[in-house]
């Protein structure tokens, strides 16, 4: 099978500057229907690399092809493959949403009757089935989201690129949209390459990840296996005599640290439950005054990937914390 994107050297210059500078990869399988999250901070060259697998720019090294086919030799085979929601406003606003989606079902080279017949159905999947006689203009914010998804999907693309498709959403829309990326690859096969700033969107959908930094990779994460393997950490605080437990908890496979006064940091391996550390304390006679637990995220990936994290400190945002009085 082909992989969906595979990037060889490739180097993008606009002007002068040199915004890809050598990337390779490999990004997923054809026909596997897999998500690939593409992450980066602003001016890490995302965008140039979007418009580079649409044709838009030549490399200056390298290639990129998609699907088996090059980008720049031969950008008629992508296109046809292709179908793209741009982060921008893109819609036309005195055309009506039926209207507009038949002509972009046309443009992507279906017959007429096939493409009105689509823009119905499509429309009604994404719920603008009540309003696919309004003009575009009157849309909401939420409604023209959906409305972008839908001209990237009504010719039935291989590989849906979704720039930034749930920027200004409210959490309604944003779970609706979620659950169509994942109805796309799930269920109807697609490959999906998913461009967004926010990286529980990327962690709730997408099967692999690709992190951008000054124009290169700066980590490739299979984030099935991340989950599989997820690290869970935990911060403990008991008052007892707590000399034996570093030594029960490593017989269960656990790492753990005492740093003095009943404090502990503890990497629980996959497959321990949390109730052996409570089971343990009871054996010990211990006190738990305090237990925080924390999960990897793909935000400590990132924030270690750019640089702007350089240890493996557990992430606030994850944690969930639970207080215990008196003795267990």
């Amino acid at each position: 099978m082909n992989t969906v994107i595979e990037l060889e050297d490739l180097k993008v210059k606009l002007g002068k500057r040199e915004i890809l500078r050598g990337l390779t990869c490999q990004l997923g399988t054809a026909g596997a229907g897999r998500a690939i999250g593409l992450l980066g901070p602003n001016g890490a060259g995302k965008s140039t690399l979007i418009q580079t697998l649409l044709g838009f720019h030549e490399p200056s090294g390298g290639r990129a092809r998609v699907l088996g086919f090059d980008c720049h030799r031969q950008p008629k085979h992508v296109k046809a493959r292709i179908g793209y929601m741009p982060e921008n406003e893109s819609l036309i606003a005195d055309v009506t949403a039926v209207s507009f989606l038949r002509m972009m079902g046309e443009l992507s080279g279906l017959p007429p009757e096939v493409a009105l017949e689509k823009a119905h159905e499509v429309l009604f999947h994404v719920g603008l089935g009540e309003a696919r006689y309004r003009t575009l203009g009157t849309y909401s914010l939420g409604m023209k989201q959906m409305a972008k998804l839908a001209q990237a999907i009504i010719h039935g693309p291989e590989l849906v690129i979704l720039d930034e498709p749930t920027n200004g959403l409210d959490p309604a829309a944003r779970a609706r949209m979620l659950k169509l990326i994942r109805e796309m690859k799930d269920g109807h096969g697609m490959s999906v390459l998913l461009c967004s700033h926010l990286l529980r969107d990327v962690e709730e959908v997408c099967d692999e990840a690709v992190i951008l930094q000054a124009g290169r990779i700066v980590h490739h994460a299979d984030l099935e296996a991340e989950r599989r393997t997820n690290r869970r950490f935990v911060e403990l605080e008991v008052t007892g005599n707590d000399a034996g437990l570093g030594d029960a908890l490593r017989a269960h496979g656990a790492e753990a640290v005492s740093e003095g006064s009943g404090h502990w940091r503890i990497v629980l391996p996959a497959g321990l439950e949390m109730d052996v550390i409570w089971r343990i304390a009871v054996r010990e006679n211990l006190s738990v005054h305090r237990l925080t637990y924390r999960r990897d995220s793909l935000e400590e990936i990132f924030l270690k990937a750019v640089g702007h994290l350089a240890v493996p400190v557990p992430s606030t945002q994850a944690a969930q914390e639970v207080a215990a009085d008196g003795r267990l």
